[in-house]
């Protein structure tokens, strides 16, 4: 029975959980407390947790711009910034062949991502703008897949994404600052971005072992925590109407 049952199991977990020494490990020799294995484990379960979560991360963004018809307080420089980062990630992961689980959530955040920029431009009365954008992008990003791209262009792309991680959320920021409020922005997006950031650290670190990986995260949870702490200030702060601005 214990052979029957290690079929489909091992079938389940190695290798896109567990490599198979660590499998041995576990349901074989039952060392549940090997040290190396364990980190494997746990940076794989973050990872995917982190994937799919990441479905879901800036949901709350969109149907909040959708709810309310408008984009107020929304930095578009910011959300192109991300975008860019983003980008950087996915094209520099693929390139390097690194596990789907280490960097799967800048995909789903990147559609989302792009969704959000075309609504800024939609609610600012820039439609058409806004479906160029989506057009244009699509090309960039094939382009930057082919294999016809240099490796040195991609490596370039992704050690540009600290300056525009930087670069963006500083711009969230500030508007933040001259607004005086968060605007439409969504706590849960925010919070589960920084929670994110964070957990990447210890994934990139353990998954891919590249320190321009880890690096970069370790940017974005400092930026990510700026803006998440700008939420908690602001918390109590009423948006003002576009006639009381007016009148300002």
């Amino acid at each position: 029975m214990a052979e029957e049952a290690e079929g489909p199991l091992k079938r389940l977990l190695v290798p896109f959980i567990l490599p198979e020494k660590c499998y041995d490990r576990f349901f074989v020799n039952l060392d549940l407390l090997d040290v190396p294995c364990l980190k494997i484990l746990i940076s794989k379960g973050l990872g995917l947790g982190i994937v799919a979560g990441s479905l879901l991360v800036k949901l709350p963004q969109v149907f909040k711009i959708l709810g309310v018809k408008s984009a107020e307080g929304l930095s578009l420089q910011a959300v192109l910034l991300e975008l860019m980062a983003l980008t950087g990630t996915i094209v520099y992961s693929v390139a390097n062949s690194f596990p789907f689980s280490s960097w799967g959530e800048a995909l789903f955040l990147m559609l989302q991502t792009i969704a959000i920029g075309f609504l800024i431009l939609h609610y600012r009365g820039h439609t058409m703008r806004g479906v160029a954008l989506l057009g244009i992008y699509v090309l960039i990003l094939l382009l930057l897949l082919s294999p016809l791209m240099p490796k040195a262009v991609v490596t370039l792309l992704q050690a540009t994404n600290m300056p525009a991680i930087i670069m963006g959320r500083l711009l969230q920021v500030i508007t933040n600052y001259k607004n005086g409020h968060t605007g439409h922005l969504s706590a849960v997006t925010v919070f589960l971005l920084f929670g994110g950031s964070l957990a990447r650290i210890f994934t990139s670190i353990q998954e891919t072992g590249d320190p321009l990986m880890a690096v970069t995260f370790i940017v974005s949870s400092i930026c990510n925590g700026l803006i998440a702490f700008q939420l908690l200030y602001y918390w109590n702060v009423r948006i003002p109407h576009k006639w009381e601005k007016k009148d300002q």
